[in-house]
């Protein structure tokens, strides 16, 4: 374990959480978009998958720039965040049912991504480091769109997800 003395052991840190957050989603989101029913929630999946390669890819260009390498760091929330997303894909449930839980579950993702980003890029800030400000706003603003895209698609999902329940 390292020591932080600093803001920027603290921020090299935490860029080191986003890294190993973002490369285990990697992992996740195939999986998740094979579990899901309908072809817009699929979509997304796969649209985010490609999305969280260029995040890791930025967040490597940030580590580098500062002298430092990507790995040695597991984030356990994101291992949590897709244990839970296993535990829902394992789920017996109504495709439309099962569909809501994989959203609610990416939404728990999305949130723990922005927080994380939004913080990083304080740090930067805070630290100076202009180039990767710009860098990790982007990428905190993709994932804020990508849980605003979520939003949308639950509003459909859930309907479905209700009608159904009161079929049965």
């Amino acid at each position: 374990m390292t020591t932080l003395t600093t803001l920027q052991d603290l921020y090299t840190e935490q860029l080191r959480d986003l890294y190993s957050a973002e490369t285990q989603l990697m992992e996740a989101l195939p999986k998740m978009a094979a579990a899901a029913h309908d072809p817009q929630l699929q979509a997304g999946f796969e649209q985010h998958l490609n999305q969280t390669r260029q995040h890791v890819q930025r967040l490597e260009s940030v580590l580098t720039d500062l002298g430092e390498t990507p790995g040695g760091h597991t984030c356990q929330a994101m291992q949590g965040l897709i244990r839970e997303g296993e535990e829902m894909m394992a789920q017996n449930a109504a495709p439309d049912v099962r569909d809501a839980g994989l959203i609610a579950c990416a939404q728990r993702v999305e949130h723990y991504e922005i927080a994380g980003y939004g913080t990083v890029a304080r740090y930067a800030q805070v630290l100076g480091h202009q180039q990767h400000l710009e860098v990790l706003r982007v990428t905190e603003n993709e994932e804020k769109a990508t849980d605003r895209e979520l939003t949308t698609l639950a509003d459909t999902i859930n309907q479905r997800a209700a009608r159904g329940a009161r079929a049965s």
